[in-house]
């Protein structure tokens, strides 16, 4: 994590760009680059070799969506990061509903699609499992409507690879209420996705 000076400038910049100052990004990139790629390199350290979609281009790819995204008003770097953990799960997802589509030549099959995620023992980031994430997405965006805290605890360790120190930072809330709501969320998705199947 950068320091306090650091994380001011981090949002100075957002703001800057945020209000259409292309050189704010210029100068911004450098500064988060390092965070996003860890972030990408966690859920992408368990994916089988040969995969298509790697850490840097998932990086990559979260980075032209955010620059074609307009009017986004960026509060601060906290921010940055749960839109940026968002935008790697909408990424990851979309390439898991490719791949399992391919795998069923192309028919979209419900039963398929709603395979259930072991979250007493929730996979390591990164895990092969289409159907899965699918399946994970979809009650997560339940949660997200119940909950919306506990949805973001998911993404962000989850989807987004960041530590429960991370993630508390970025929502503003202690390391023991980011387990507490981890492990709620987690017991909460298990019985979605059990009673989907």
């Amino acid at each position: 994590m950068e320091n306090q000076g650091e994380s001011a400038e981090i949002t100075r910049l957002l703001k800057a760009w945020g209000r259409g100052d292309s050189a704010a990004l210029d100068r911004l990139t450098p500064l988060v680059y390092d965070q996003l790629h860890r972030m990408a390199r966690s859920y992408m350290r368990s994916e089988r070799p040969g995969h298509t979609l790697q850490a840097t281009a998932l990086v990559n790819e979260a980075f032209v969506r955010l620059v074609d995204t307009r009017n986004l008003s960026w509060t601060d770097r906290s921010h940055f990061f749960a839109v940026c953990a968002r935008v790697m799960r909408r990424i990851l997802v979309d390439a898991a509903r490719s791949r399992a589509a391919t795998k069923r030549g192309g028919q979209a099959d419900r039963a398929e699609h709603t395979t259930a995620v072991n979250l007493d023992s929730l996979p390591a980031p990164g895990i092969e499992m289409s159907a899965q994430v699918c399946a994970l997405d979809e009650a997560l965006n339940t949660l997200a409507r119940i909950d919306p805290r506990r949805a973001q605890v998911i993404e962000l360790r989850f989807f987004g690879g960041l530590t429960v120190e991370e993630t508390g930072h970025i929502l503003q809330v202690s390391p023991q209420t980011v387990m507490r709501d981890w492990r709620l969320a987690r017991a909460w998705l298990a019985r979605e996705l059990s009673s989907s199947e």
